[in-house]
């Protein structure tokens, strides 16, 4: 299972995740977001941690150029898609990038359809709000909880071991939780967030 830090807004904090134990880090572009980051930013924190953490750009609404330009620019590993896209951009995004294609819980009716073409695309489930803070029904999401597929929404060191627990994701990722304000990064939590995700499935974590 990896471990994904979302929300990397600079140095220091790709360093304290990376050293944390994280597998990922996230690095927002969606102009929405108050964790917004410019792709030089992105670069430069994605650098200093070396090529072993995977570097994820995260979209909302943002065109198939837009998106290319800035991975391209910020050197990320993967692409994190938030709203509605077509199957068509999939297929044209996974053939220069991994893909986590995030869906709501409401979405999970149609998630075997999202994706049938060639290339890496693996699903997210996350709150409605991405990034508010609410968790999910981790209970009642068992039943048609894809495999393979990551969690987010809400996750914390308080409760990340009994999500993992419930359905076993692939990955977990985690932003509002982890922060001492909106784009910073409170050491205590990314630390006990890795921490508690990986032992929930045995396994080792830098200490």
């Amino acid at each position: 299972m990896k471990v994904k830090v979302c929300g990397t807004t600079s140095v220091r904090d790709a360093v304290l995740s990376a050293e944390a134990g994280a597998d990922a880090l996230g690095f927002i572009f969606a102009p929405v977001s108050r964790r917004l980051v410019t792709a030089q930013v992105a670069r430069e924190a994605g650098l200093s941690v070396g090529p072993a953490v995977a570097r994820v750009g995260v979209f909302l609404n943002q065109g198939l150029d837009e998106v290319l330009r800035l991975s391209e620019a910020a050197r990320v590993s993967a692409v994190q898609i938030h709203g509605p896209v077509s199957s068509l951009y999939l297929e044209h995004l996974a053939a220069y990038y991994p893909v986590l294609r995030v869906l709501r819980p409401a979405d999970l009716a149609a998630a075997q359809d999202v994706w049938r073409g060639p290339g890496q695309v693996t699903l997210m489930l996350d709150a409605p709000e991405p990034g508010g803070g609410q968790p999910l029904d981790w209970a009642g999401l068992r039943p048609e909880f894809p495999v393979g597929a990551w969690l987010a929404g809400g996750l914390g060191p308080q409760n990340v071991a009994q999500a993992v627990q419930v359905l076993r994701p692939a990955g977990v990722d985690a932003v509002s939780r982890l922060e001492v304000q909106p784009g910073v990064k409170d050491p205590e939590a990314v630390r006990a967030f890795v921490r508690a995700a990986k032992q929930a499935i045995g396994q080792s974590y830098p200490q």
